[in-house]
């Protein structure tokens, strides 16, 4: 296969998977799926990478992140990390 066609694919993947993040958030419901509205949130966050503060949004909204993707835990099972 030609190198383009790969390089192509593996963007539209990469391209597809931010999307995803966008849904994943619920911005697109949030926004009432307003194309405007979510690159305007998108254009405000990447200023405040911009700013003298990126440092701090980026592990601040790292850890965000982190925590979104971490499983929920099962409340279906008891948790007994109180009795110890």
């Amino acid at each position: 296969m030609r190198n383009w066609i790969v390089k192509r694919r593996e963007r539209t993947k990469h391209l597809i998977e931010l999307g995803g993040l966008v849904a994943k958030a619920g911005l697109i419901e949030l926004a009432d799926d307003d194309r405007a509205v979510i690159f305007g949130l998108l254009n405000d966050c990447a200023a405040k990478l911009r700013g003298p503060d990126r440092d701090q949004m980026l592990m601040l909204w790292r850890r965000l992140g982190r925590r979104a993707f971490a499983p929920s835990p099962d409340p279906t099972q008891a948790d007994d990390s109180f009795d110890r």
